[in-house]
């Protein structure tokens, strides 16, 4: 039976990742899987209990201490053990290297690296033959079907992993897109396979891949690394947004470097693209066997299950595309428009379409004509149903944030200026740019720009920090039209980040592209751009539709996975420490107050962190003050109030009561309406906090497994040591009404907690911001508010309880409402929500914040 004919709704019932035993038998419906044999729930081996791995993991993989620190802190452990009588052997490490040589004696099944060499061929010049002829070039790697085996028997997946292809439909009939497979293309490789019914009832086991070539500067100069990663498309995006193991490093591609007289001679260029296609097909070789003919594996749930491999996605940027599909740069790795007219009309490439081509023409004619560089064979070549311009995916870190908005618009800005002033007028306003991106709010987990945009090499998060806070800053420097293809551009990018796309959320990709190809015209109207936009980088939007369609949200897919920070020794111990996590986990020995406490340490006054994913389910989002008692205050309210500059503390405090006695009586008069001596007294003692945490359900930001992430929200007079810091939230206004239409601003200027009839009020001092229009701004798509005053210009304050609020809020100053050309240099980051008079709701600050200003 052919998969076409499979109901269109639901699994795939042909590819149906049946249990079976380890023989390869299916199992019978309902049979539980047979164990293996696990160690006793004491057994914390290679450490001594659980304060010891516990310390182990904090010390070496959450705060990545160094060594020297490592040392010192086991020095001062060991005086506090002898101070207080008690044995230092008892300190859980003795130094370092006792710390490096437990985790390393964990019991895993290490990936031991190999390498193979591969060196020129061809013939040799007579006389003085180039050095790279001559050279060996190694390949490191690793067993690409033993990481996929960890990973598909990682117990930290249980759940989170689909063993066969499916297509969802939403409530109103809409086709879905989230995980990688329900993707269609995971269903046409399913169909693909079945036409062999040996295969029927296994798993198809998509395998990701993922390169990025990169230099890392030290002082003995420039070195190149091109490492490789690999991932599967079984497991769920939140998992690997999450960094749970789910994506690993593979190997390290080799670099041919020559002189420059020689960089562009025809048979190096050639011995450098056929290098790297023959590596990866050799890095790969181990997973052929397993294309054509199931292996038997363990899974995540403990059954054994028939796998078939398939090679699905690479993630790369787009020289490396055009490396990949062996395609002369400035065409279209996927289609075959012509690179002057990359928008235009283009058919679709395919392996096949190539092979037919080079039958009937030349190689010049398919070089000029098509574009193919017809003397290389892909990798995918060797393999079983893979198609490399089929395969190539979306990577938006630095295709579409880095390329496109950084190198290309923001580049553009700065052109536009320079064409259309003098030299000296058109630094005068990037300067006055870099001073409004400068003094933008804090937020946590927002990468300041101190000096604006003075950076000598932009990195792709430095260009997705950027992203977040450019548009507001540009806003009266530039045309209309510029503003607006920039609001465009930026809606697109988080548009394709959903956690979950549908038909309509991709028609909303489409109308967005639409539009930034329509408001970009302004670039070749001033100027700018004469030429106009055939980019390879730009012309890749119009794909993401149809990639959407094939490989689910490409929420979770990047080619760069911070492999060189934990490269080779340092990986394989992160990787021991997150084997005993999940091995202690499942036998059930992380339960209790010790692992909560180090999952949700305090972060009062701890910058690193502000903000972060939290590990776990998913769960109601709640706010949770801080615990730490700050002992500069008084706790009592008379004078604390005179502490915290705030005479109306009392009288706010005892209308807040009345609220809360009345929030259910729909005819009492509201508490600022109401004389004082009506409202309840209370006991004076009142505790003052500077933070509280807020936990949300935010799947397309960086979050834990069940979506869940955390931010601090501070109000402090004094930050880091450097100045106060009140920051802004969120507060549900109509739980009925979605998104920033059912929710208010404020301005938190302090956490309190008091109590009053056995009741314990979590609550904070707060001013509100009222919106000034009943739609965002037609300009920037952004909504604009102003802090609430009263009529003798003072804010309008009001305390609330702790449960109304959601989450932080970031508000950008309109700069052009300031009054002044200019902004002055003494507005910064930690003063400018006190001198504008209105801000705009930052919906570019993260993606959960986007998805709100969506409705």
């Amino acid at each position: 039976m052919s998969l076409s004919d499979v109901p269109a709704k639901g699994c795939n019932k042909v590819f149906s990742g049946r249990p079976c035993d380890e023989n390869g038998n299916f199992l019978p419906p309902g049979a539980k899987p047979v164990l293996p044999e696990t160690p006793s729930t004491n057994d914390w081996s290679p450490y001594r209990d659980r304060v010891e791995f516990e310390t182990a993991e904090l010390i070496y993989k959450k705060v990545q201490m160094s060594g020297g620190d490592i040392n010192a802190l086991v020095d001062l452990w060991r005086a506090s053990f002898i101070k207080n009588g008690l044995a230092d052997e008892d300190v859980p490490f003795a130094n370092k290297d006792d710390l490096y040589r437990v985790i390393d004696s964990t019991s895993s099944s290490d990936m031991p690296w190999e390498s193979f060499s591969l060196s020129y061929n061809g013939k040799l010049p007579e006389e003085d033959p180039s050095e790279w002829m001559k050279q060996e070039f190694d390949v490191w790697f690793r067993s690409s079907l033993a990481i996929i085996q960890n990973m598909l028997s990682n117990r930290d997946f249980c759940g989170e992993t689909n063993f066969m292809p499916y297509r969802k439909f939403s409530k109103k009939g809409e086709r879905e897109y989230k995980d990688f497979m329900s993707g269609e293309w995971a269903w046409k490789q399913a169909d693909k396979i079945s036409v062999d019914p040996t295969t029927h009832g296994s798993s198809f086991v998509p395998v990701i891949l993922g390169s990025d070539k990169t230099t890392v500067s030290v002082a003995t100069g420039q070195n190149e690394y091109y490492p490789v990663y690999i991932s599967i498309g079984n497991v769920h995006n939140n998992v690997r947004r999450a960094h749970r193991n789910a994506v690993a490093l593979l190997g390290f591609l080799a670099i041919p470097k020559t002189e420059k007289k020689y960089a562009n001679d025809v048979k190096f260029r050639k011995f450098r693209r056929q290098l790297f296609h023959t590596s990866l097909a050799r890095i790969l070789q181990y997973l052929k066997p397993g294309m054509l003919v199931p292996e038997v594996l363990r899974c995540a749930d403990m059954h054994f299950r028939r796998v078939i491999y398939g090679i699905g996605p690479y993630i790369a940027d787009y020289p490396e595309q055009a490396l990949l599909a062996c395609i002369v740069q400035g065409w279209c790795p996927r289609c075959i428009a012509w690179p002057n007219n990359l928008d235009g009309e283009g058919g679709r490439r395919s392996e096949d379409h190539t092979e037919v081509l080079a039958n009937f023409l030349s190689p010049v004619v398919l070089w000029d004509q098509y574009g193919i560089v017809s003397d290389i064979v892909p990798f995918t070549h060797d393999f079983p149903r893979a198609d490399i311009h089929e395969i190539l995916a979306p990577d938006l870190l630095h295709q579409v944030i880095k390329g496109t908005f950084k190198d290309h618009l923001v580049t553009w800005v700065e052109d536009y200026l320079h064409l259309t002033y003098s030299k000296k007028r058109a630094d005068e306003i990037s300067d006055d740019i870099d001073r409004q991106i400068a003094a933008v709010p804090s937020f946590p987990g927002l990468q300041r720009f101190p000096q604006g945009r003075g950076f000598k090499q932009w990195t792709g998060d430095d260009s997705k920090a950027l992203m977040k806070v450019y548009l507001p800053a540009i806003e009266g420097h530039v045309p209309p039209d510029i503003i607006r293809t920039f609001q465009a551009f930026l809606d697109f990018c988080y548009l394709v980040r959903h956690d979950t796309h549908s038909d309509s959320t991709i028609q909303k990709v489409q109308d967005v592209v639409k539009d930034f190809h329509h408001s970009r015209t302004i670039f070749e109207t001033l100027g700018v751009r004469p030429t106009g936009f055939s980019l390879p980088r730009q012309h890749s939007l119009q794909h993401y539709p149809w990639l959407i369609q094939m490989f689910g949200s490409p929420n979770g897919l990047c080619s760069r996975f911070e492999a060189l920070g934990q490269m080779l020794l340092i990986n394989q111990r992160l990787d021991k420490l997150a084997v005993s996590r999940v091995d202690f986990t499942a036998r059930g020995m992380l339960s209790g107050t010790l692992d909560t406490r180090v999952e949700h340490h305090n972060t009062e006054d701890n910058n690193n962190g502000d903000s972060g994913p939290v590990p776990g389910p998913l769960t109601p989002g709640y706010v949770k003050p801080s615990v730490r008692r700050l002992r500069q205050y008084s706790t009592n309210c008379h004078k604390l109030s005179v502490q915290l500059n705030q005479p109306r503390l009392v009288e706010l405090l005892r209308r807040f009561l009345y609220s809360q006695a009345h929030m259910n009586d729909h005819v009492a008069p509201s508490a600022f309406n109401i004389p004082l001596h009506q409202c309840p007294m209370f006991n004076p003692r009142v505790v003052a906090t500077h933070s509280a945490v807020a936990y949300f359900y935010a799947p397309s930001d960086c979050s834990g497994i069940g979506g869940m992430r955390q931010e601090t929200i501070r109000a402090t007079p004094l930050w880091q040591k450097h100045a106060a810091c009140y920051d802004c939230a969120f507060v549900e206004r109509d739980p009925s009404i979605p998104g920033i239409r059912g929710l208010d601003v404020v301005r938190i200027f302090a956490f309190l907690s008091f109590s009053h009839d056995n009741t314990t009020y979590p609550c904070a001092l707060i001013q509100w911001f009222s919106h000034i229009l009943d739609e965002p701004d037609e300009l920037t798509g952004l909504w604009k508010v102003q802090p609430d005053t009263n009529d003798d210009g003072s804010p309008s304050l009001e305390i609330i309880h702790l449960d109304c609020i959601f989450r932080s809020a970031h508000l950008m100053p309109v700069f052009s409402d300031y009054g002044h050309q200019f902004i002055p240099s003494d507005i910064d980051f930690t003063n400018s929500l006190d001198k504008f008079p209105t801000f705009y709701i930052n919906k570019y600050i993260d993606h959960h914040a986007f998805g709100l200003s969506q409705g």
